[in-house]
C-alpha cells in the first residue's frame, strides 16, 4: 500500500511539474506571437513578404540540432514547424485587409446580402441530350428553368461566358470514379465560377431494343465513366461484348434506339428507356448502390449567396518533400475543415501536381479570407473556383 501511495505521489508530482512547464510554455507562446505581430508590422512597413524560407529553415535546423542528442530532434522539428505556421497564420490575420489582394477584391464584390437569393429560372446550359443526368440536376436546381443542350462541356462553358445562358450545370465528381478533370480545367481557363452544387443518385440499367434477346447483345454503348461504374457487370459477360464509349449515357440510349442493330444495347437510365422507346433488360447494374454524382452550377460571375458554406480552390505546390503538408498545415492552424483533396497532374510536367481543395467553410468564416490570401501569395498556382451551398 505504501508503495502504491508512493507511486501515486510521484505521478502527482510529475503532473504538477508538467502543469508548471505548460504555464511557462503558454506564457512564452503568447510572448512569441506578440513578437510575430511586431515582425509582421515591420515587414509590411519595409515591403517584405511575410514568409522568409531561409529564416524558417534556420530556426528548424537549430531546434532539431539542440534536441537531437536527447533523441527528440524530430519532435522539436515538428513543434517549431507548427509554431512557425501558427505565427504566419496570426500575421496573415493581423494584416488581412490592409493590402487589397486579388482574391479579396474578387470575393468582396461577389458577396450578396440575404435578400438576394439563388435564382430558380433562366436559360440553363447542360451537356448531352434529353434524359441526361445533367438535365436532371439542372431541373433540380432550376425548376422554372429552360434547359438547353450542348454536345461538349466546352460548349456549356462557352454558352455561359458569352451570355447565351445564365448558368451551366456540369458533373464535377462521382462517388465511384472521382473528379471530372475536364470540368475543373474549364473552370480555371474559361473564367467561370461555382455558385451552387447538388447531388444526383446514379442508377444504371441495360437498355435494349424492344423484343431483343439480352443474351445476344454484342455491343454496349455508354459514357466512359458509366462503363467504369459498371465494370463488374461488363466483366460478367465474359469478354463477348464490346464496350464503346460515347458522349453521354442519354446519347447512348438514343444511338441504340435509332440503330437497326438488335444486338446493340446501352448503359443508361430507366428514364431514358421511356424517352427513347427502349426496354430495361437489366436494372441496377452498377458496381455500387452508393453511386452519386455531384454537379456544379457555374456562372460567369463569382456570385456568393448567403448560406454558402463550401469554398473550392486549386492550389499548386513546389515539387519537393513537405510542400503539400505546408498547405494543409495552414488549414490546421486555423481549424478549417477540408472536405475534398485531389491531385491533378500539371500537363507537360515531370510528376508535378496541383491540388483541388474544397473547404467545408464559407469565405465569411473567420480565418478563411486570410488563408486564401496567404495561399494566393505563396503558391505557384492559385485559383479561386467559388463559394457555394450544396443542395
Amino acid at each position: 500500500m505504501d508503495e502504491t501511495g508512493s507511486k501515486s505521489m510521484d505521478l502527482s508530482q510529475v503532473r504538477s511539474e508538467i502543469d508548471r512547464v505548460d504555464s511557462d510554455i503558454l506564457r512564452l507562446f503568447i510572448e512569441r506571437m506578440e513578437l510575430a505581430e511586431r515582425a509582421a508590422q515591420a515587414k509590411q512597413a519595409a515591403g517584405l513578404p511575410l514568409q522568409n524560407r531561409a529564416r524558417e529553415r534556420e530556426i528548424l535546423t537549430r531546434a532539431y540540432e539542440a534536441a537531437r542528442e536527447r533523441g527528440m530532434g524530430i519532435y522539436a522539428h515538428r513543434l517549431f514547424t507548427s509554431l512557425i505556421e501558427l505565427s504566419r497564420a496570426y500575421q496573415s490575420d493581423i494584416l488581412a485587409g490592409s493590402q487589397q489582394s486579388a482574391v479579396r477584391s474578387l470575393i468582396e464584390r461577389s458577396l450578396k446580402p440575404a435578400e438576394i437569393v439563388f435564382p430558380r429560372a433562366g436559360r440553363i446550359a447542360v451537356q448531352g441530350i434529353e434524359g441526361s443526368h445533367s438535365q436532371k440536376a439542372a431541373e433540380k436546381l432550376f425548376p422554372l428553368g429552360n434547359v438547353v443542350f450542348f454536345k461538349t462541356f466546352a460548349g456549356v462553358f462557352d454558352a455561359v461566358t458569352k451570355g447565351f445562358c445564365s448558368h451551366g450545370v456540369v458533373p464535377a465528381e462521382n462517388s465511384t470514379n472521382g473528379s471530372v478533370r475536364a470540368v475543373f480545367d474549364l473552370l480555371r481557363t474559361r473564367g467561370c465560377y461555382v455558385v451552387r452544387s447538388t447531388t444526383v443518385q446514379i442508377r444504371h440499367a441495360l437498355l435494349t431494343k424492344p423484343g431483343a434477346d439480352p443474351s445476344e447483345i454484342t455491343t454496349i454503348y455508354s459514357h466512359e465513366q458509366a462503363l467504369g461504374q459498371c465494370s463488374r457487370f461488363l466483366d460478367s459477360l465474359g469478354g463477348k461484348v464490346r464496350a464503346i464509349p460515347c458522349e453521354n449515357t442519354a446519347v447512348a440510349a438514343r444511338m441504340v434506339a435509332e440503330s437497326g442493330d438488335p444486338h446493340a444495347a446501352a448503359i443508361s437510365s430507366a428514364h431514358c428507356a421511356e424517352i427513347y422507346g427502349l426496354e430495361v433488360a437489366r436494372s441496377d447494374i452498377g458496381d455500387s448502390d452508393n453511386n452519386y454524382t455531384r454537379f456544379f452550377c457555374v456562372s460567369h460571375e463569382p456570385v456568393i449567396y448567403a448560406g454558402s458554406d463550401r469554398t473550392c480552390i486549386v492550389a499548386g505546390a513546389d515539387n519537393k518533400p513537405g510542400a503539400l503538408y505546408n498547405i494543409l498545415q495552414r488549414l490546421a492552424a486555423r481549424e478549417i475543415d477540408m472536405t475534398k483533396l485531389e491531385s491533378i497532374p500539371v500537363p507537360g510536367s515531370d510528376f508535378e501536381y496541383n491540388f483541388i481543395i474544397e473547404l467545408g467553410a464559407s469565405v465569411r468564416d473567420e480565418g478563411v479570407m486570410s488563408l486564401l490570401e496567404e495561399l494566393e501569395r505563396d503558391c505557384p498556382v492559385f485559383d479561386f473556383l467559388g463559394c457555394y451551398a450544396d443542395e
